[in-house]
């Protein structure tokens, strides 16, 4: 998977997101019942000492948090832009970490939409990172030796450079034995 493939994934991850965050943002605020398959273990989730962090509402911290993660697909690529997405998710995983921790052996009661919140925080923070770390085309098999000549990876490398063949980049390349023009 290129890395433009992975940033359109982690858009539509933090779209999905941002819907379940705004979803149980007004649940929170409006203090009605979630819809929950769970037989109330949602409810039992939302209102316990849990809930809020410094008195500010898990859900919005969720919310502001997707957010955040969106802008930062939006801003020009670059590395601090890849850094700052990775940083984000990495932080909002490990809240979502702690969050289903207390879920467990604190409440002793799971939320399906926090449950889900996490399982995408989850997948966002892994494909930040590697797109951070710029290994998503060789963990799909598609390193820059396997592109078509001609075609560019997401940092502008043409495979006809990675593959060797420089025609394109210096006409000399074509002919080696050439004298190099005065």
């Amino acid at each position: 998977m290129r890395l433009v493939a992975v940033k359109r994934v982690m858009i539509g991850l933090a779209i999905v997101g941002l819907g379940v965050a705004s979803y149980v943002t007004v649940v929170h605020y409006a203090g009605i019942k979630p819809a929950c398959s769970a037989g109330g273990s949602c409810e039992t989730v939302q209102s316990s000492v849990y809930n809020n962090v410094l008195g500010v509402p898990v859900a919005l911290i969720g919310l502001l948090g997707y957010i955040a993660i969106l802008a930062s697909l939006f801003v020009r690529e670059s590395e601090n832009a890849r850094l700052a997405t990775t940083l984000m998710t990495v932080v909002g995983f490990a809240f979502s970490a702690y969050l289903t921790y207390r879920e467990a052996f604190s409440i002793h009661a799971y939320c399906e939409w926090c449950l889900s919140s996490a399982a995408i925080m989850t997948i966002l923070a892994c494909l930040s990172t590697l797109r951070f770390l710029r290994v998503a085309p060789e963990l799909a098999g598609l390193a820059a030796t396997e592109l078509a000549p001609g075609d560019a990876d997401a940092d502008g490398a043409s495979a006809t450079a990675a593959n060797g063949d420089r025609s394109s980049a210096d006409p000399q390349a074509a002919d080696p034995t050439a004298l190099p023009a005065d």
